[in-house]
């Protein structure tokens, strides 16, 4: 099985053009999506930054595609809210849906007013929440007073089947620890040896599902344009955690990208004009054990990214749809 999908930017395209994006990706032979779900962007370049759950909603309803939402219960969001939520799109389109819960951003996260947590004490946070979360999906009525609070907390629109809940992670050391709770593993493309260090530790200790990998690509014509399109839009995510985590602000963000070359895109973008190579960089990650690709093409316009794997990349990996739960 070799699952293809489409990766859905709100941080970078608005949501009404973000969901023809999709649908065209559908036709074009991508068999899954997943979304971010951000409250501000990475960049003022980017400029955008719609909500996941009302774009899930229309998604699902318009598209057969599976979906995936990369989601930070505890801060933002209530977990009892986002509890309510998977529960309700799983009710309305069976099997279909995925949640990755992680940690957060303070960019995003640090809206309510509240502290931004150290580290460790997000990690503890983000297993009371997945803890509630599971609990709630399985139709218990919760309490909790911990890092959270939960008062008789109750879902009463329930699925069928649960739901998917997913174990994002960077490194090794929280690939590791994600195994004692997820349904699956989901990271971003890194160096091959990273990236086998991050599957072998989920699955090491015990981790179980698919391992999904999100892939950061820039594809043009030419490689000078592929490289322009990559640092215009994307050059405030080569400087990874702690700095992704801890920055609060736009603003910040564009600061710290102005010391990022172009050449330095290298290190968090697969860049090239050859659609060939773009090929055989998917087969790697395939053939190193990743169950599912998502594909992040770093441009603001879409279609001729979309076209052009349609017809040149992805009929060389035969994508299949995700097995249904």
């Amino acid at each position: 099985m070799t699952v293809i999908g489409f990766h859905c930017s709100h941080e970078q395209i608005p949501p009404g053009q973000l969901l023809r994006d999709v649908q065209h990706a559908e036709q074009a032979g991508f068999t899954a999506a997943m979304s971010s779900d951000h409250f501000s962007p990475w960049s003022e370049r980017q400029n955008e930054s719609g909500f996941a759950w009302a774009f899930l909603g229309a998604a699902l309803a318009t598209t057969k595609l599976p979906f995936g939402v990369v989601n930070a219960p505890g801060q933002r969001y209530h977990p009892a809210i986002i509890a309510q939520a998977i529960a309700t799109l799983a009710q309305m389109f069976p099997g279909r849906i995925w949640a990755a819960l992680g940690s957060g951003e303070a960019s995003n996260e640090r809206i309510t007013g509240d502290v931004w947590p150290r580290k460790e004490i997000r990690d503890q946070r983000l297993v009371e929440c997945v803890d509630v979360i599971r609990r709630l999906l399985k139709g218990e009525e919760v309490s909790v007073d911990g890092l959270i609070h939960v008062n008789r907390a109750r879902l009463w629109t329930l699925p069928e089947t649960v739901p998917d809940l997913v174990g994002p992670a960077v490194t090794p050391a929280t690939a590791a620890r994600h195994a004692a709770w997820a349904d699956a593993l989901i990271t971003v493309n890194q160096p091959a040896e990273t990236l086998r260090q991050v599957l072998d530790s989920y699955r090491d200790a015990g981790g179980r599902g698919p391992a999904r990998l999100q892939i950061h690509l820039s594809w043009a014509p030419t490689d000078e344009e592929a490289l322009a399109i990559a640092h215009d839009q994307w050059r405030t995510n080569v400087l990874g955690p702690p700095v992704s985590w801890d920055i609060e602000t736009v603003e910040a963000f564009d600061t710290i990208g102005e010391a990022v070359t172009p050449e330095q895109m290298e290190r968090s973008v697969r860049i090239s004009s050859d659609l060939g190579r773009h090929a055989a960089w998917l087969q790697e990650y395939l053939d190193q054990g990743w169950d599912e690709l998502y594909l992040h093409f770093v441009g603001q316009h879409q279609r001729s990214f979309i076209d052009a794997f349609g017809e040149h990349v992805l009929p060389q990996l035969s994508p299949s749809a995700p097995a249904v739960p």
